[in-house]
């Protein structure tokens, strides 16, 4: 009998392609799957701190102080964000080092980026009325796009967000606190609850 035959039906030959073949189909799924760790409960709380930030702001009669106690809120956020991002992927098992994940970080951060810049030339040129609307768009549309590989609700709440920045950019300075607090405020914790229940927190 010619042995170089039943080489197909030897089991460590078998044990090679099938690992092989396991690890095709993960790797596959990892591309096409959707980043699922966006927090909701997070999302909520980070809501909850704006509201107490646009209320402390809306108190003061400096724009100096102002802009420094949004920036200070817009730093908490962000740690309660990533806080929560990977307490809810350490939860359900998902990397944060490959996949969908950095996929949805190389698309959430450039915007943020972006306003970050824009942040420190329209404070330069004394143009804080300008703020409020570059900050909901742009992080409007880091949401939106970061959401386009995530769970229906983000891309959804990225838009309405925009929206409420072009609203804040056409409306007049009086509007600018109460818009910031409706979209970083309500927004959040409106889409924040409704990912929690939906899609497990």
């Amino acid at each position: 009998m010619d042995e170089s035959r039943d080489t197909g039906s030897n089991p460590v030959v078998l044990e090679e392609r099938a690992l092989e073949s396991l690890r095709y189909i993960r790797t596959t799924m990892e591309r096409a799957g959707s980043f699922t760790a966006v927090p909701g409960w997070g999302g909520a709380l980070m809501g909850l701190t704006a509201l107490a930030a646009g209320w402390i702001a809306g108190e003061t009669a400096s724009r100096t102080a102002w802009l420094q106690i949004w920036l200070a809120e817009a730093a908490i956020a962000f740690t309660i964000g990533c806080w929560a991002i990977a307490r809810k992927a350490r939860r359900a098992g998902i990397p944060l080092t490959r996949g969908p994940a950095v996929r949805f970080m190389l698309t959430f951060s450039p915007p943020l980026v972006s306003g970050a810049v824009l942040t420190a030339v329209l404070a330069r040129a004394a143009r804080f009325d300008l703020l409020p609307g570059v900050w909901l768009l742009l992080y409007g549309t880091a949401v939106a796009t970061g959401g386009a590989a995530s769970v229906r609700a983000v891309p959804v709440l990225g838009i309405s967000l925009m929206l409420l920045g072009i609203l804040a950019l056409a409306a007049p300075t009086s509007w600018a606190n109460p818009i910031l607090m409706a979209g970083f405020g309500g927004l959040q914790i409106v889409f924040g609850v409704v990912i929690a229940r939906r899609h497990g927190g």
